[in-house]
């Protein structure tokens, strides 16, 4: 029987950056998150809209990560070594979870940067391999998508905001996931976070130079890219803004 998606992990259509479907996932992504912007005032004034969102975040992200746990297993190549969720954009997307639960500000004031920052990196240079209409193509702009809108939602709507110094705390804090998932990586042959390696695929760290100098090339662009993302959302007085 027909399906909408494709689901066989050996599918051979490669994925190609920039091309009409990657464009198109990264245009739903921009426009779910200004759908969320231009309504934030009528979000924020609804106890039953805020927690209607919030819910839907939350179902967004535990599906996203669920339903990929299951594909890695219904197609048998589910391996301890890639299908973990230790990259950051995993390690980030259980985190959103637990902040848009409890509603944590010390979550936030790392995850506005860390996941906003990672996961918009990440589908502008996506490490994948189907395209659309592929299942797991359609899952990683879902997830990807869903934690960026988890930070813009407590922002805009929660109306939370990072100081300057939540920079240095999520400096702080991916040094520290970094060397757990260096150490998990050593235990299981694995090379998530590429701290091992760079990934086989194109992405942003051929930029970065040889290993191991891209990995403090990418503390140098963490820091200036989470200044600019500070400045350009609170200096210039747009998060969090009151009416």
């Amino acid at each position: 029987m027909d399906t909408l998606f494709r689901f066989d992990a050996h599918d051979e259509a490669p994925f190609v950056m920039f091309a009409t479907d990657h464009l198109l996932g990264l245009v739903a992504i921009i426009a779910a998150c200004a759908v969320l912007y231009a309504f934030r005032h009528v979000i924020r004034d609804s106890v039953k809209l805020r927690f209607a969102v919030r819910l839907l975040l939350i179902a967004l992200l535990i599906a996203s990560e669920g339903l990929l746990q299951y594909w890695y297993i219904d197609q048998g190549i589910w391996r301890s070594g890639m299908s973990l969720p230790f990259e950051l954009c995993g390690i980030t997307l259980l985190l959103s979870i637990v902040m848009l639960v409890t509603r944590s500000k010390r979550l936030y004031e790392c995850l506005f940067f860390a996941g906003i920052g990672g996961a918009s990196i990440a589908l502008l240079t996506p490490s994948l391999d189907y395209p659309f209409p592929h299942f797991r193509f359609v899952l990683f702009f879902v997830a990807h998508g869903a934690i960026i809108a988890a930070s813009l939602y407590m922002t805009w709507i929660e109306q939370y905001k990072p100081t300057s110094k939540s920079i240095w705390k999520t400096m702080i804090f991916l040094n520290v996931v970094a060397a757990a998932v260096y150490t998990a990586n050593r235990l299981l042959d694995a090379n998530y976070m590429f701290l091992m390696r760079k990934p086989g695929t194109f992405s942003f760290l051929d930029y970065f130079g040889p290993y191991p100098v891209y990995l403090l090339v990418e503390e140098v662009f963490a820091f200036v890219l989470f200044t600019l993302m500070y400045g350009m959302f609170f200096a210039w007085g747009r998060g969090g803004d009151k009416r």
